[in-house]
């Protein structure tokens, strides 16, 4: 018997199918999906299964029966009808230069249609051709059509907040979609996917019948790999995972859980890991930070920067639905991309309050997303954070010597190259203490160190307060006072006393940063 592969790279059904890969079963959730409705709208991060998904639906509108032998859809599909399938993937409209060249690219997609059904010199813009391919198509098969659109928004992203070309894009994009709704009668499913949510309104102008399905708990798992998928059907990679690392299968799963599990995208639904960074792992027997791999989108860093985002103020926070799951270019701050993008996820619900607590999912979202950050916010460069110093900080720490932590920190910014360009903003920078909690909380953060700033009690904010597994630290950062101004307010105000009956060490810092270098120059611990 031939033994099953990792689909590292490869997002095709049936390529998965007759490769004989591992598939972690969602046919019978895709059985659900065609009969729910019958224009589909479902947003989900980069690499995390939604082009697996598409062509899973391709090959199952194809009519390709053979494909599903063994799989859950078998119970539930009797018919087997073939349709006519335009799949079109929009990722290679990414980064056009211009509406023209958008839309010369969208007509190049569609060529291979237009080879198999024919076309018209008089369809001109994507618009008229898509409408030309579905007359065609549903004539030529004598059936109702079905269109697949995956990366949706990709063309859109670069000029989010660019006031001249977006309204330009966009205009491209409605002509485009428009005969989705206008071959009503002619498609037999339309499915859109993508990254972020654009109004319909804005988009798709005139589909007035778009059934959104992101936060549904029903298809919460559609994209993704649940634990109990990971644990049934590669329950082997785990142990050969394990047996490289001297640990028992319980253990390493326990890692793989850690690292890349936590994601929910609905109320009350099981979690679900990413499925490209687990399939990483798992082949190369390694625990990594694959879905950073690529470094963090530009775009979402643009969007961080355009609204001012606090960077530290993205673990349980609590939130109504419309804060977050909002229309992008409707969004008042990066909140809403930074859900949709999947550096944020619902890690509860309160049904009596109706409010979402939005956290990082997991361990490699936390340092890839922080080590993105550590450039553009502090001009340190994230390489010489996790060379040597990184662990020695994180030694002292957990050894419960603040001293030798501080005295680390202290000799690591000392020495510290910043990034060019970098410097008037960091000069800027300075002149604030948020300066120094930015600094901190990416430094932390890359550690994998749980760290919350401007944590709110009965008598005020206290600057930092970071959980170690034996001690918690509540620091308290002063510019133009002492150290022992710093620690004085720790005391004055109470800023300890909330974490006096947690069970854990609790260790008081106040440290005085020097303006003019952006160094720790002197600290009190008690």
């Amino acid at each position: 018997m031939t033994e099953r592969r990792y689909p590292v790279g490869i997002q095709t059904f049936s390529e998965i199918i007759r490769g004989r890969y591992y598939y972690a079963d969602k046919t019978d959730l895709v059985w659900q999906l065609q009969n729910y409705a019958k224009y589909i709208f479902l947003s989900r991060p980069r690499r995390f299964g939604k082009s697996l998904l598409t062509t899973t639906l391709a090959s199952y509108f194809r009519g390709e029966r053979e494909l599903f032998e063994g799989l859950k859809i078998m119970e539930l599909e009797r018919e087997w009808k073939q349709y006519p399938v335009i799949h079109l993937d929009l990722s290679v409209a990414k980064n056009q230069p211009s509406a023209d060249e958008l839309s010369e690219t969208l007509t190049y997609i569609m060529a291979p249609y237009k080879d198999l059904y024919g076309s018209d010199e008089r369809e001109k813009s994507p618009g008229k051709i898509l409408q030309g391919l579905i007359n065609r198509a549903s004539k030529a098969c004598s059936s109702q059509v079905v269109i697949i659109i995956d990366e949706y928004d990709a063309p859109l992203l670069d000029v989010l907040h660019e006031k001249e070309n977006l309204p330009l894009f966009r205009k491209v994009m409605q002509e485009f979609y428009q005969p989705l709704k206008a071959s009503e009668a002619l498609i037999r499913f339309c499915f859109i996917t993508g990254i972020t949510k654009f109004s319909q309104l804005s988009i798709f102008s005139t589909i007035n019948n778009l059934k959104n399905i992101t936060m549904l708990p029903r298809f919460a798992t559609i994209c993704g790999i649940t634990d109990q998928e990971l644990t049934t059907f590669m329950a082997d990679g785990i142990s050969a995972m394990a047996a490289k690392f001297g640990l028992t299968p319980q253990e390493m799963h326990a890692k793989l859980q850690q690292r890349y599990d936590g994601y929910h995208f609905a109320e009350d639904s099981e979690g679900v890991y990413n499925p490209f960074s687990l399939l990483n792992a798992l082949l190369d027997e390694k625990l990594d930070n694959y879905w950073f791999a690529s470094g963090t989108p530009t775009f979402l860093i643009r969007q961080l920067q355009h609204f001012h985002a606090d960077i530290t103020q993205t673990d349980d926070m609590e939130q109504p639905a419309d804060a977050f799951d909002v229309p992008t270019e409707a969004m008042t701050s990066a909140l809403p991309l930074l859900y949709q993008s999947g550096y944020l996820t619902i890690k509860d619900y309160d049904r009596e309050t109706m409010l979402y607590t939005l956290s990082i999912p997991n361990q490699e979202v936390r340092i890839g997303y922080t080590k993105g950050l550590l450039p553009t916010y502090t001009g340190m460069e994230a390489g010489n954070v996790q060379t040597g110093f990184a662990l020695k900080f994180w030694r002292a720490l957990k050894q419960g010597d603040a001293d030798l932590a501080m005295r680390e920190l202290q000799a690591y910014m000392s020495g510290l190259p910043y990034v060019e360009g970098f410097k008037k903003k960091l000069a800027e920078a300075a002149t604030a203490e948020g300066f120094y909690e930015y600094t901190l909380y990416l430094i932390f953060s890359m550690l994998n160190v749980y760290v919350r700033t401007q944590v709110k009690c009965i008598a005020g904010r206290v600057d930092m307060v970071v959980w170690m597994p034996d001690t918690i630290y509540v620091f308290e950062m002063k510019r133009d006072q002492s150290a022992h101004q710093a620690l004085q307010q720790i005391d004055d105000r109470g800023y300890a006393i909330p974490y006096q009956t947690d069970g854990r060490r609790v260790v008081k810092v106040g440290v005085h940063f020097n303006a003019d270098t952006r160094v720790p120059e002197e600290w009190e611990i008690a």
